[in-house]
């Protein structure tokens, strides 16, 4: 199987590690924990998931567009774990605040993607963009199990509600374009270099809302489903793409490609991409989107599927599509060399 990824935005080790923390209340360690355990059920959805999409590529069924635009819909499991859960009809001017939002952030990702990249939905054929909103109870956790996004309340200490994050949503359906474009798997290069792009376009489309150039751009990971608890321990983010060594960030990462270790988990080996990517956006200055994306996103999307692709495979294209895409702009190939020479590339 090509593809065996859990996808979710907390990677299941933090989860343990808080579960096993003393100095939290026995009700937070038991939400840590039962999160934790949701994973294994929810891998399995997503490598059959995976595995669909690899064998309709592979007939060149993904070819036909469904429509010229994606729908956006919204359910609602009313904290169990039955999926899709319960239809919102109009979740845009629902009074209830998470479907609301989510239906909201949703449409702006499917926005972005189309007006930024000229991409029709996660599949490029105007797929749907199914979201199942208060799954489980106190669940700590967003995730794409490869057909549909899924977000937890979260427990109200440690996280808080997952469609908070804007950019948690757009890493997670990320995963889903990465499904239907490179195909990568998640292990080894290719794991750490999936989780990279998700955080890549999660924190571009963060900044693009914002409409902030990167320098305001803060790069961080999960901010703003960060709770009480968590930020009394001193985390201010999942993870820190300017500095992913960031004692303050609850999933802290390497920063160079020599320290990734085999088996190591792809929340973790994605630090030397995502540095490489912010360090080359904050060389070249100005706005995320509009040239270092655009050259990530030709990366991830015209090679077809290279499900083992490694990091230096990786970098050596992006260096290719720089100087070929802006020949006339060398400033852009500069940029993106130096950000793969500062982690080692």
């Amino acid at each position: 199987m090509r593809m065996t990824c859990t996808c979710h935005i907390v990677p299941k080790d933090v989860l343990e590690r808080l579960a096993s923390d003393k100095k939290l209340s026995a009700e937070l360690r038991k939400a840590a924990r039962d999160s934790a355990r949701m994973s294994d059920g929810l891998r399995a959805l997503r490598t059959q998931a995976a595995a669909l999409t690899q064998l309709a590529h592979e007939a060149g069924s993904h070819l036909v567009q469904l429509a010229i635009a994606p729908k956006i819909t919204v359910y609602d499991c009313k904290h169990t774990q039955t999926l899709p859960g319960a239809p919102i009809a109009s979740p845009g001017a629902s009074k209830d605040a998470t479907a609301k939002r989510c239906f909201a952030e949703t449409t702006d990702v499917a926005k972005f993607y189309k007006t930024v990249f000229g991409r029709n939905s996660i599949d490029d054929a105007g797929m749907t963009m199914m979201s199942s909103i208060h799954y489980g109870r106190n669940y700590n956790n967003a995730m794409w199990n490869g057909s549909q996004m899924l977000y937890g309340d979260g427990d109200g200490k440690l996280f808080t509600d997952f469609t908070g994050g804007n950019d948690v949503i757009g890493h997670e359906l990320t995963h889903g374009v990465t499904q239907h474009s490179l195909q990568l798997a998640y292990s080894g290069d290719a794991g750490g270099l999936n989780e990279s792009l998700s955080d890549c376009f999660g924190s571009m489309f963060r900044q693009w809302e914002a409409g902030q150039d990167v320098t305001a751009a803060d790069w961080l990971i999960g901010a703003d489903i960060m709770g009480p608890a968590a930020k009394a321990k001193g985390y201010k983010a999942l993870r820190n793409m300017a500095k992913p060594d960031d004692k303050a960030a609850l999933a802290a990462q390497p920063t160079r490609y020599s320290q990734i270790t085999p088996g190591m988990d792809p929340h973790y080996s994605s630090g030397p991409p995502n540095l490489a990517f912010c360090t080359a956006c904050k060389t070249l200055g100005g706005k995320s989107w509009e040239k270092i994306g655009q050259v990530w996103y030709a990366a991830l999307t015209t090679s077809g599927a290279q499900p083992n692709m490694t990091m230096p495979q990786f970098a050596a294209r992006t260096r290719q599509l720089a100087a070929q895409n802006y020949a006339a702009q060398p400033t852009v190939a500069a940029a993106v060399d130096a950000g793969w020479k500062t982690v080692g590339l």
